[in-house]
């Protein structure tokens, strides 16, 4: 009898621990940002959790559930796999749920009701700026860079899906910077240029204090195919190299003539000088040129400030504009590619020039 009793309560936990595992957490934002709320029950309605029509991505554990653009389960439904959404607005229902419960797992429904199955994140290393030379591409948690040749060699980064932690050391170890979706460019803008040695994806419910992010990155498309996702080749229409345009950097210099007397350093016109200064080179300067203009102005202002009225002396000074030209690079920036689908005009941005045809899903949206 007590053996009997003791499989009974392990069924009981079995149970309970399997319905307890099947949950599913609404975000108000894209890539699992904003408010949340999380759900292991049945919700045929949002509006008493403030929820209606905000939810824009979607954690789903356990089991498959169902979310409906009306109340008690009405209008259009998708059925959700367990996975990571991080954009409902891939299946047209960015800001429309109103209601959403949990589904067995063993029953079968129509394939039509499913939405696209859920992409894994990935992470692209480049070599250069700019998404340029060679690339490494991962879905899985790297300990160890060298173990792929590219050790203190990442210098731009794409990211798609997730968030992921990259680390200067081996094994996530270091300075580190959590990396939302989007392009970055450059990482010498945020101290890591060549020198990543390890990364990992982050669990998408999980929150981390603001300042462990990168600054936001440039937003970025998801071209990989989903699976069982229909296919397209189209002719490409047009082609377009951008070229950037060609920059100038231009900083203050100034000219000073001083008259030996004698006095006590002037500190008032040294706060002064640094103020009229910075605001000097800030306004002429452009780009990194502006950040240095800012800079050299704002010393020599405060040097010139300083010395006003010191010793007796005073100062006359010359402003001088000093420029250099920064050339256009002869590679373009990126390719804008047109093309026809279903009578429709579509336009997409690459890093490389395309061949005749163009690869679209059933939207007429790019695929590789």
């Amino acid at each position: 009898m007590k053996a009997v009793m003791k499989i009974a309560l392990a069924l009981c936990a079995a149970i309970g621990a399997s319905a307890a595992s099947a949950d599913a957490t609404f975000y108000e934002h894209d890539n699992f940002g904003g408010r949340s709320f999380a759900a292991r029950d049945a919700l045929p309605d949002f509006r008493g959790f403030g929820f209606n029509d905000r939810a824009s991505s979607i954690v789903v554990r356990g089991e498959p559930w169902e979310v409906c653009e009306h109340i008690e389960f009405g209008g259009q439904c998708f059925i959700l796999r367990p996975g990571s959404y991080p954009s409902l607005g891939a299946m047209r229902m960015n800001d429309t749920l109103s209601s959403a419960r949990p589904l067995d797992r063993d029953r079968r429904h129509d394939e039509g009701r499913y939405a696209p199955q859920p992409m894994d994140g990935q992470i692209t290393f480049f070599e250069h700026e700019g998404f340029q030379g060679r690339a490494f591409s991962t879905e899985r948690d790297v300990v160890n860079f060298d173990r792929f040749g590219f050790n203190d060699r990442a210098s731009s980064v794409i990211v798609l899906g997730e968030r992921w932690e990259a680390c200067e050391h081996a094994d996530f170890s270091g300075r580190c910077v959590i990396l939302r979706p989007g392009r970055y460019p450059d990482l010498r803008s945020m101290g890591l240029n060549d020198r990543l040695s390890s990364v990992r994806a982050l669990h998408p419910a999980a929150r981390y204090d603001e300042g462990r992010y990168a600054p936001p990155p440039a937003p970025v498309y998801d071209w990989r195919r989903r699976p069982q996702e229909r296919i397209f080749e189209v002719p490409v229409t047009a082609v377009h190299a951008v070229y950037a345009a060609p920059t100038q950097r231009c900083w203050i210099e100034r000219e000073q003539v001083v008259k030996n007397e004698r006095g006590d350093p002037n500190v008032g016109g040294a706060v002064i000088g640094g103020i009229v200064g910075g605001i000097l080179g800030h306004q002429v300067g452009s780009g990194s040129g502006r950040d240095i203009a800012t800079v050299g102005g704002a010393v020599a202002g405060a040097v010139i400030g300083a010395n006003v009225g010191r010793d007796g002396r005073s100062v006359a000074t010359q402003d001088v504009q000093r420029c250099a030209a920064v050339p256009a690079q002869s590679r373009p920036e990126y390719w804008d590619v047109a093309y026809q689908f279903r009578g429709v005009e579509h336009h997409v941005q690459m890093t490389a020039p395309p061949g005749r045809t163009v690869v679209v899903n059933d939207n007429g949206e790019p695929r590789l």
